[in-house]
């Protein structure tokens, strides 16, 4: 099986369509940082609702930083550790304070211009542009919650189809139309996966038409 998406913006266009038949009612739609938020502003525009972003930032072994063992969100309200490996707490902790400062700091000039959205009583549709351990995902659930959403909806392209099972015990509702066993990596399946920096985040965050009436 080859690529599924020519871009994020095609897989947020499909996104869109598979989503378009719910009742979500008063929503926000949440585009992980940095490259959910193209596949966000694409399911946004479809749904015609207002879109945010939020920096998750992936907390990786002190000895292996590319390995991820978890992720959190800004503030307290999102951590998620998915293995300790052997490192006692003082570690932990000091990794996580360190990853939960990059999501702050990617948050903060994320939101230079334009204030987060609230989410109490509201719906959140969390996007991102795929799934592979779901790790950032799980933490951004958990934000979502302590932010006083009503409703989580968990929202990708594709995942992995372990890591869509996972999700559906953290979040109310999972929408992945290609959910896929012995998955690999989430660039895997799109033609063009370049990375997104912050300017195109700030770029779809001032589109006055994904902005909150």
């Amino acid at each position: 099986m080859g690529a599924l998406f020519a871009d994020r913006v095609a897989a947020g266009r499909r996104l869109g369509e598979a989503l378009a038949e719910r009742d979500l009612g008063d929503a926000v739609v949440v585009g992980l940082a940095r490259g959910g938020v193209p596949v966000a502003a694409e399911v946004a525009r479809r749904l015609s609702l207002p879109l945010d972003a939020l920096a998750v930032r992936k907390v990786g072994h002190p000895w292996q930083p590319e390995y991820g063992i978890g992720a959190v969100t800004p503030g307290a309200d999102g951590v998620y550790i998915r293995a300790h490996d052997g490192l006692d707490e003082e570690t932990l902790r000091r990794i996580v304070q360190e990853a939960r400062a990059k999501a702050e700091a990617l948050d903060a000039r994320l939101h230079e211009r334009h204030d987060r959205l609230g989410l109490e009583g509201r719906a959140a549709v969390l996007v991102d542009d795929g799934l592979a351990t779901g790790a950032t995902m799980v933490a951004a659930v958990r934000w979502a919650r302590q932010q006083g959403a009503a409703r989580v909806v968990v929202a990708v392209p594709v995942g992995a189809a372990s890591s869509v099972r996972f999700l559906e015990a953290e979040a109310d509702e999972v929408v992945c139309p290609h959910a896929i066993d012995g998955f690999g990596a989430v660039g895997f399946w799109y033609d063009v996966f370049s990375q997104v920096d912050d300017a195109e985040v700030i770029r779809l965050l001032d589109e006055p038409h994904l902005q909150e009436a």
